[in-house]
């Protein structure tokens, strides 16, 4: 079953601990590098089946003033992550999203999950956030499962501390 938590309200552990396995566990992270600052004030969908999250992902509004630098993962460590290009060159391109920490387990992957928790993020971001444009930083492996989806590559390679190879993307929604 897909659900979507809007701002504010509660997030459940069952869906951080998926999380924490698919995206920081495997890179050696501690518990608690899943969890960031901002969850709060974002969108979040996963989906759940036999009460086990097998697939999440969340959108949050990228504030008027900023490019979308941010902190990788929580903790005083976290590796900063480069801004969108797009979002100081483009006008009206606001208000944009970012996606991230998108993942799904590993037994639970090419099932369409993510895209189904893609899209509710996309839908959600629109009518909550009344987001036009979307930008996401995707690792290497993942890139042919976000153009599938319809987002485009806006730059060059490049490496996030800790986490490996990325592209920035970005699709108008």
């Amino acid at each position: 079953m897909l659900k979507t938590i809007l701002p504010e309200q509660i997030i459940p552990i069952s869906y951080y601990d998926c999380r924490y396995s698919v995206l920081r566990q495997p890179l050696g992270f501690p518990r608690g590098a899943e969890i960031l600052s901002d969850d709060n004030k974002a969108i979040h969908s996963y989906f759940e089946k036999q009460n086990k999250v097998l697939s999440v992902g969340r959108a949050h509004i990228i504030p008027a003033d900023s490019d979308g630098t941010a902190a990788d993962h929580a903790g005083p460590d976290a590796t900063k992550c480069p801004g969108f290009g797009p979002l100081t060159k483009m006008e009206n391109n606001r208000p944009a999203i970012q996606i991230r920490q998108m993942g799904t387990l590993v037994d639970e992957r090419r099932k369409g999950l993510a895209a189904l928790v893609l899209s509710s993020l996309e839908d959600t971001s629109k009518q909550e956030f009344g987001a036009k444009y979307g930008f996401l930083q995707a690792r290497e492996f993942a890139i042919p499962f976000y153009q599938s989806q319809g987002w485009q590559i806006i730059d060059d390679p490049y490496s996030i501390e800790g986490i490996g190879p990325h592209r920035s993307m970005m699709k108008e929604l």
